[in-house]
Parts: C-alpha cells; structure tokens; sequence
C-alpha cells in the first residue's frame, strides 16, 4: 500500500491493556512482521502485558496508528499501520517497543508515533529494542539521538543432540520436572537469586509466571528442576517449543537456565542446559535456539562449546533525548 501523510494520521492512546479489538490487531501486525523479517517485533512481557496478564506494577502506554484507507480490511487487522508499546515503571523509565506493518513500511509511520510520544510524554527515561539489528531501527534512532547499549545475541544450535558433550549431574544433585500448584514459590525464589542482576528475568513475580504458564506452549515437563538431596532447589532449565508457521518449521527454546548462588561452579549450568536440549530432542526439533546478552562471557563460551552459532541480534538503544 501506499500512503500518503501518515504525520497526519491520528493516533490512539491507551493506558493498561489493550482491549480485545486492539490485542487483535496488535496480533495480526506481529505476526506479519515476524513473517516479513524472521523477529518477533514485541517481546513476549510486552504481550502477556497487553492482555492484561502479568505483573500490575508495570504502566502500560500503547500508541496505535490506523491507516485511513477503504481498501484495508478491519476485520483483518491489516489497516493498524503501526504501534509503539512502553512498558513503564513507577520512577518514570520504561522500555519502548515498536512495530510497522510491512504493508506501511518506508512511509514515515516509526517516526511518527516516536514524534507523538516524544511531545506527549517525552522521552526522558526512556530505553528501546529493536528486535533484529535492522538498519531501519539503527536510522531511527540515530535521527533521535539514541546509542546502542545493549545487545542481546540470538543463538542457534543445528547439530544433533548425540554430538553434544556429556555433561553429568554433580553428586547428590538429581532432576525433576516442575509441578504446578507446588513448585511457585521455590522457583520465584530460586530465580530471583540466580538473576539477581539481571534487568528482566530476576524481577519475574507470581503474575508473570503464572501468565506464562497459561500459555498454549507452556509444558511443564520441560521445565526440569534440579534439586540436592534436601530437597532444595539449586538450579533449572526451562525450555519452550515454538510452533511452526509460515512454512518455517517448529523450533526449541533454551528459554531460561538459571542455577543459584549456592550452587555456583559445580557445573550445574552446563548439564541443565544439555538435559533441556536433549528434552527438546524428543520433540524431533531441527533446531534450537537461545538468547544471551553479548557481554555474557561465560554463557557465550558456554553456548559456543556446546555448537551454538550466532544467529542474530536484539539491539536495545537508549538513554533517549533528555526531552
């Protein structure tokens, strides 16, 4: 499609969740620029947010930008030209998330609910992904003065599973899998302790778990726990299968591994995330995949060993204009 002035296109505002219209069509663009550029154009707290799941400390700002045009289906979702999600804390910084549906690309829609958002909140404390290094992004946020300070590797592992190094449990350790109604609370705790400088995974609550175990992927067979003979819980290994879709394949997740304080240098990490991905195996995946932040030296060299390559990049930008 082309449109002509899309500065002139009003804008929908929205605090909170999205209603059930909106989180259609935010679905529907999602899905189109994931099929378009192979990245999920909003992180998976920004959705389970805009469903209204989650944790409630967060302030949830969406920027939605419809296409005036006849020819636009609504049904479809197709005439939503593009949204701008900012997920804020209560001492005013936030992360910023953006999408543009292929259809309305190269037309000014990106920079236009930024300039919205730059003149109706400002963009002070603000830090903002973009999922994929896309050079589009990169112009973007150059023509608003915001740097890289992040960068967030996507790896890929296609060897088979039998050529991965064995990689034991360390004594007295033994896994399990995760049991809703009894495992909550010791994970939340476990993970808090395990990520207790991490900006996302370490500050998860309740809500967020629990939102993501109603999810259609949750499976909490492959959510192994490892455990010493106490009963305590040191360390687990939380894998995901994403479905095939588009004519692509399903693909395996090292979603999240995380092992605590306590049981730091015994090795642990490696035969977690050797046990998730022989897991992963058995659902005859042909790939696997993780994120890691670049600078995560040990976890990188870790991945490596074990044949995982990168694939691509997130790039997060930030601090914004001091507007």
């Amino acid at each position: 499609m082309s449109l002509a002035h899309p500065e002139k296109w009003p804008v929908l505002a929205l605090n909170g969740a999205a209603d059930p219209e909106l989180l259609r069509d935010i679905k529907a663009l999602a899905a189109a620029a994931e099929e378009a550029d192979g990245n999920p154009p909003l992180s998976e707290q920004t959705l389970v947010l805009l469903r209204g799941a989650g944790s409630s400390d967060h302030l949830l700002t969406t920027l939605a930008l419809y296409a005036p045009d006849e020819d636009s289906d609504p049904s479809s979702g197709e005439d939503l030209a593009g949204v701008a999600v900012v997920v804020g804390e209560p001492d005013g910084t936030g992360v910023l998330e953006m999408a543009v549906h292929p259809s309305y690309r190269s037309q000014g829609v990106a920079g236009r609910l930024l300039g919205y958002l730059q003149d109706t909140r400002g963009l002070r404390g603000l830090s903002a992904w973009s999922h994929g290094d896309h050079a589009a992004a990169a112009k973007l946020a150059a023509r608003f003065s915001y740097k890289p300070v992040r960068e967030l590797w996507r790896m890929r592992l296609m060897a088979s599973v039998a050529e991965m190094p064995d990689a034991g449990l360390p004594d007295g350790v033994t896994l399990r899998a995760f049991v809703p109604g009894q495992d909550e609370g010791a994970w939340l705790a476990a993970n808090k302790a395990a990520f207790a400088h991490h900006p996302e995974q370490g500050s998860m609550t309740r809500a967020d778990l629990e939102a993501r175990m109603d999810e259609d992927w949750f499976d909490p067979a492959g959510f192994l726990l490892a455990e010493n003979e106490a009963g305590e819980l040191l360390g687990f290994h939380w894998t995901k299968v994403h479905p095939g879709h588009g004519g692509h394949p399903p693909i395996g997740e090292v979603y999240v591994v995380g092992v605590t304080p306590a049981a730091q240098g015994l090795g642990l990490g490696k035969a977690l995330t050797v046990a998730g991905i022989r897991h992963l195996e058995q659902h005859e995946l042909h790939a696997v995949m993780l994120y890691v932040d670049a600078d995560n030296t040990a976890a990188v060299t870790l991945y490596q060993k074990l044949g995982f390559v990168r694939w691509d990049a997130d790039v997060m930008y930030g601090p914004l204009t001091e507007n």
